[in-house]
């Protein structure tokens, strides 16, 4: 029987904790995961809408869903479960965030060191010059979609799109923290999306006690995963961090 007590013990006695982090971890922020009933992939087809070649085709129509997709992050706030991990953060018990996540939610809710595994929407970035700026509710309405100031060509988040690799710096920095953290939290995440999925082989490889904290189980649940916990990660999470002393659990 894995309990909130038991787990806050694990973590206080390894100290060097990584948070492996996926969509499930900002439903309760207010933004859908891409799959399931709510799910974006539901309404846009990804190899229509998600792919780095239909957006280089026709950007007009990908703009369609990444307005969308902006709106919702924008109007989000972080949840309880990340709210959580800034706590752990701010205690010295939480080394890193890597996250799949692309709405900068984990900074919002006070984490400093965090990896965007697939970039971040909240940017935006010119494909031909490099240029960068915000993504801003101002972005949402310009059409047919956001150019870029110095070169005029269009402007896209500055996220992963299907097709592209993952960026090399977020890789690498992705890969040491998993190879050296003590305790890995799995939070909300499918674990079917490669090669992200590998971390948190990586840290169980590595010697790492592997804790899940997800409503289902995942492909981690009887391979790498030591402890796992079934529910929402805004119930479980402020639950074990108030085991910690360190915020109140409702």
């Amino acid at each position: 029987m894995e309990t909130y007590e038991k787990i806050a013990g694990i973590i206080r006695q390894k100290r060097h904790v990584v948070a492996f982090t996926g969509a499930g971890i900002s439903v309760d922020a207010g933004i859908p995961a891409f799959r399931g009933g709510q799910g974006l992939w539901e309404k846009y087809d990804p190899a229509e809408y998600a792919e780095i070649s239909a957006f280089h085709r026709d950007p007009t129509k990908v703009w369609t869903m990444l307005r969308e997709m902006g709106s919702l992050i924008l109007s989000a706030q972080p949840s309880p479960a990340h709210a959580a991990l800034g706590a752990l953060e701010q205690a010295g018990l939480l080394d890193a965030v890597v996250t799949q996540n692309v709405d900068g939610l984990h900074q919002s809710a006070g984490n400093t060191n965090v990896i965007e595994y697939h970039g971040n929407h909240m940017r935006l970035r010119c494909e031909q010059c490099s240029r960068t700026s915000p993504f801003t509710e101002e972005s949402t309405k310009v059409l047919p979609f956001p150019r870029c100031e110095r070169c005029g060509e269009p402007l896209r988040p500055d996220v992963v799109f299907f097709g592209e690799p993952i960026p090399t710096g977020a890789m690498i920095r992705a890969n040491q923290a998993a190879s050296t953290c003590r305790a890995l939290l799995i939070i909300g995440t499918s674990g079917v999306v490669y090669p992200a999925a590998e971390i948190p082989f990586m840290a169980g490889a590595n010697g790492a006690v592997v804790i899940e904290i997800n409503v289902s189980p995942t492909p981690f649940t009887s391979s790498v995963t030591n402890h796992y916990l079934e529910g929402k990660a805004s119930e479980i999470l402020p639950a074990i961090v108030g085991e910690l002393g360190l915020m109140k659990s409702d």
